[in-house]
């Protein structure tokens, strides 16, 4: 499976291989070890949430410019869930090519995803907290805060259809980052493989469902400091902001796209394509 360069990327035939062992190794990780290090992906993606709010904030560049440099800034999430090490439910996703090719049982593949997805949940909830607690949204003049509560806002208010299907694009992009880093062997290189999918991302405006877990939550509890709410256009209908529109209106959604998008339109693709015909022992 190593190249013959150690220098030169590994084919997409090898990512597959590789992508396949790794989903072997993450649904055989005890539960203490896999909820702890999907509560740290939930905290990596909320800081890249945080940059990416702090750019955009007051940028006054247009709405493209604007996106594309907090889709730069978001990138900070995804670099240290790769690098750093962390259980991310979107990028878990692709463990569907070792479910499909039988190397684990649907039963240990929902185990992960579930446990991940409830790990993610906590550490972008703690987040949240620890941010409130810091007083950030009060930045200029409670202008972060108003940013926060706004894309919360945007969010909850997407159709059903629009949600689904911006979780299936998001993941398909966030999936395709993740299966750029198999192909590399530095740091330097899965940096480079995530920077550009992951901002595209942001920066045409999909749906991640971890990523939601700090951003609704975070303009929920922004919206309770009157600094933040005296900074809050008049007349902006904010009645959908709540926690049953978060949870079905919004992550249910945008869960199953992402679910759709990165495990089977990113991993089960590439193994029809690269691993069907492979024989395991």
């Amino acid at each position: 499976m190593s190249p013959n360069n150690d220098m030169e990327a590994y084919s997409p035939k090898q990512i597959a291989q590789r992508v396949e062992a790794v989903g072997v190794t993450k649904a055989n990780l005890d539960t203490l070890s896999t909820l702890l290090l999907a509560i740290l992906a939930g905290a990596f993606i909320s800081f890249g949430a945080l940059l990416y709010t702090f750019i955009i904030h007051d940028s006054s560049f247009g709405l493209g410019l604007t996106r594309l440099a907090g889709g730069l800034g978001f990138c900070l999430g995804l670099i240290l869930v790769v690098v750093a090490g962390a259980e991310l439910f979107t990028g878990n996703n692709l463990m569907t090519i070792a479910c499909v090719s039988r190397r684990i049982s649907l039963a240990k593949l929902l185990r992960n995803w579930a446990l991940v997805f409830l790990g993610n949940l906590l550490g972008a909830l703690g987040t949240v907290v620890l941010i409130s607690i810091s007083n950030y949204w009060l930045a200029n003049d409670g202008r972060v805060g108003e940013v926060t509560v706004l894309i919360a806002n945007s969010k909850v208010n997407l159709g059903f259809a629009e949600a689904f299907a911006r979780g299936v694009l998001c993941n398909v992009l966030v999936c395709l980052a993740i299966w750029l880093c198999f192909a590399g062997h530095s740091v330097t290189d899965k940096i480079l493989a995530i920077v550009f999918p992951i901002t595209a991302f942001v920066a045409l405006g999909f749906e991640h469902s971890v990523a939601n877990m700090y951003f609704i939550p975070a303009g929920m509890m922004a919206l309770g400091d009157p600094v933040v709410l005296a900074a809050i256009p008049e007349g902006t209908d904010l009645s959908n902001l709540n926690i049953w529109d978060f949870l079905v209106n919004n992550l249910l959604p945008v869960t199953l796209g992402n679910m759709v998008g990165g495990g089977i339109l990113v991993g089960v693709v590439y193994w029809v394509i690269y691993l069907r015909n492979e024989k395991k022992s």
